[in-house]
């Protein structure tokens, strides 16, 4: 039979698990997973219909708000923490959205310039007029349209959920992972997210709207460079409620600072990689 003190020890064993111990983080979590594949069909939808050849301002909004507003309408009416009602301020989901909205402004307003000038990223939309991003950085060449935005807070969402559980088994696996294997999970999760992405959007469907000039390049060395925006936020977004309950300034603040540091590791790169201007 098993002795007293080592049925307390099996006990205290951390069990192996993809989701949360927080209830609310963990519905929220399999929300946004069970919603990936659902806003990438939408895309899929409109990359195959050429709808987005046809429609101007009006269109690619609608189209990104039905991207985004699931991920805050669904969980505000149906989470556990609706039901239980908790107030969003205190519920996960909005602490998710708010921290993920924070890094997808400064990513999309700022970062994105380092994709144009660096590594050669085209976007051409002759539809849209509708643009926002820095008045400094960067040579200026290229906008962003404020349809990236939306579409942005569902990308990171799903890239960040899917690493976190990931991150969370490994952790939880009982493997000695150790700092080192820790850290190279993440980037390993980041690298094949920022490689995945960069190939899905390099396709004929949408050439005269998103493309690369040199995609060879962008695949290798600018997957690294996008991998930058995920090795610092992973593990920030991992810590959100874990095991506390954040408040809001701290989820704000954890945000900013992860911007911050991959703004840091962009211009690193750059200069360690020693790319230059795509011509």
């Amino acid at each position: 039979m098993m002795t007293t003190d080592a049925a307390s020890e099996e006990l205290s064993q951390p069990q192996s698990r993809w989701f949360s111990a927080n209830p609310s983080k963990a519905w929220t979590e399999k929300f946004f997973l069970i919603y990936s594949p659902i806003w990438m069909l939408q895309m899929g939808v409109v990359m195959v219909t050429g709808l987005s050849h046809r429609i101007g301002d009006v269109g690619f909004l609608l189209i990104g708000t039905s991207v985004a507003a699931p991920l805050i309408v669904i969980p505000a009416l149906f989470s556990s923490d609706a039901r239980a009602g908790v107030p969003w301020t205190g519920a996960y989901w909005f602490k998710a959205n708010l921290y993920i909205g924070i890094f997808n402004f400064v990513g999309n307003y700022f970062l994105s310039e380092y994709f144009f000038d660096v590594l050669g990223m085209i976007y051409k939309y002759p539809t849209i007029t509708l643009n926002f991003d820095s008045a400094l950085l960067g040579s200026g060449e290229q906008k962003v349209p404020v349809l990236m935005f939306l579409l942005t807070q569902a990308y990171f969402m799903t890239y960040h959920t899917s690493a976190v559980v990931v991150l969370r088994r490994l952790r939880t696996s009982g493997l000695p992972l150790g700092r080192i294997g820790w850290w190279v999970a993440v980037f390993a999760i980041g690298y094949a997210w920022a490689w995945a992405e960069t190939r899905a959007m390099a396709n004929p469907l949408i050439a005269e709207q998103f493309s690369y000039k040199d995609l060879g390049r962008m695949l290798a060395y600018g997957s690294i460079f996008y991998a930058c925006y995920f090795i610092p936020s992973f593990p920030i977004f991992f810590s959100l409620d874990e095991e506390r309950s954040w408040s809001l300034r701290e989820t704000c603040f954890a945000a900013l600072a992860a911007s911050m540091i991959v703004f840091i590791l962009l211009d690193f790169c750059t200069k360690l990689i020693g790319l230059q201007p795509v011509v």
